[in-house]
């Protein structure tokens, strides 16, 4: 990416830290499969094993630990592992398509949202009397809004049906205290760590299928050790800390944006929700999401428009829709997600570039 880029696309992926380049770099040199029985591979073993624990302790997991290639596989090992001995599974409406596709229609029941964005637990909880057991998957954070769904509130509901609870924290694993739940997916690239690695978190493994293979029999392949140290590193050098001044910085920087766009006429989508400071996403009145994209890239500026799986289609985002929000309005609306290093200079030179845009809008409206 160009130095003289603005990159305001974190919720898509976010640079590799230093720390973690380096902790690959170190592996690279000196790597061996950790499945082998030579003294290699039993110190490639040893570096593996640490990483598992290292990880598990920065997220502040005490259960097992499953390296994945990511998020996606780490619910698809939740879902085929669990979901297969159980009854049909539910998710809400707004999660990742990464989720949706593993339990795709109709052999799922579907979880509404509201129009703030979220799951109601008493609504569920009503619902799971009527249908107890299967496997319930509630995002964190949505990936476009940022709304940040009531996860412990949601727990107490599914542990009382006897139903178990997958969530979704590839956009808050490294940057917000991981929620309650017996089966998370995290991904590496979310917070600094090196793409194509990740994790499933099970409280209880008995939750989950052997089938044989690496990772005490849960996912086959061969480790990636390189990639995995690195995921170490990225979460150790930038530890979660919501009372810190990179937080406050970007709660900050989050207040500045939405007050500045509200001034030009930008629809913040579920502003009054409880929302991660680190995504939102904003309609531009008279302009399309397309257009503006292709307008920011110009000026160097780089956002989103959905979830990055789905901003290179024309298609509507189907997170905006399960809100109910106007579809004229939800095909005029960007995703702006920051890093902990987003600036307030960054921040002012979106806006700057936003309004231009809103003012040769609504000059074309009049």
């Amino acid at each position: 990416m160009a130095r003289d880029r603005i990159y305001l696309d974190h919720a898509a992926t976010t640079p590799v830290l230093p720390e973690a380049r380096a902790a690959m770099a170190d592996a690279l040199a000196s790597w061996a499969n950790p499945s082998s029985p030579h003294a290699d591979g039993r110190a490639a073993r040893k570096q593996l094993e640490d990483a598992r624990e290292r990880i598990k302790a920065a997220l502040g997991w005490t259960g097992e630990l499953i390296f994945t290639s990511g998020a996606t596989e780490a619910a698809q090992l939740a879902f085929r592992r669990c979901w297969s001995f159980g009854p049909k599974p539910a998710m809400s409406t707004v999660e990742h398509d990464a989720v949706r596709r593993q339990a795709p229609e109709p052999d799922r029941w579907n979880l509404s949202v509201g129009p703030d964005g979220l799951v109601d637990p008493a609504a569920l909880g009503d619902w799971l009397r009527l249908a107890p057991g299967g496997l319930i998957a509630v995002q964190h954070c949505n990936s476009e809004t940022g709304v940040l769904q009531p996860i412990p509130e949601i727990l107490e509901v599914v542990d009382l049906a006897g139903s178990s609870l997958f969530v979704d924290c590839a956009q808050t694993a490294g940057k917000l205290p991981l929620p309650p739940a017996e089966l998370i997916a995290v991904s590496a690239h979310k917070f600094g760590g090196p793409p194509g690695v990740g994790a499933l978190l099970v409280s209880d493994v008995k939750r989950l299928m052997p089938t044989g293979g690496q990772e005490k029999g849960y996912r086959g392949g061969t480790e990636n050790l390189p990639a995995i140290l690195g995921m170490a590193a990225a979460l150790e050098a930038r530890p979660v800390n919501i009372e810190g001044p990179a937080f406050s910085r970007q709660l900050a920087n989050r207040f500045l944006l939405e007050t500045k766009l509200a001034e030009h006429g930008a629809m913040a989508i579920c502003g009054n929700s409880f929302r991660s400071p680190f995504v939102a996403s904003y309609a531009m009145p008279g302009m399309s999401a397309q257009a503006q994209m292709v307008r920011f890239d110009g000026v160097g500026i780089s956002v989103g428009a959905g979830s990055a799986c789905s901003s290179g289609s024309l298609k509507t985002s189907h997170v905006l829709s399960a809100i109910g929000v106007d579809p004229a309005l939800a095909a005029n609306a960007i995703r702006v997600s920051f890093s902990l290093d987003t600036s307030e200079d960054d921040v002012m030179t979106f806006v700057r570039a936003w309004v231009a845009l809103a003012d040769e809008a609504a000059s074309r409206a009049a």
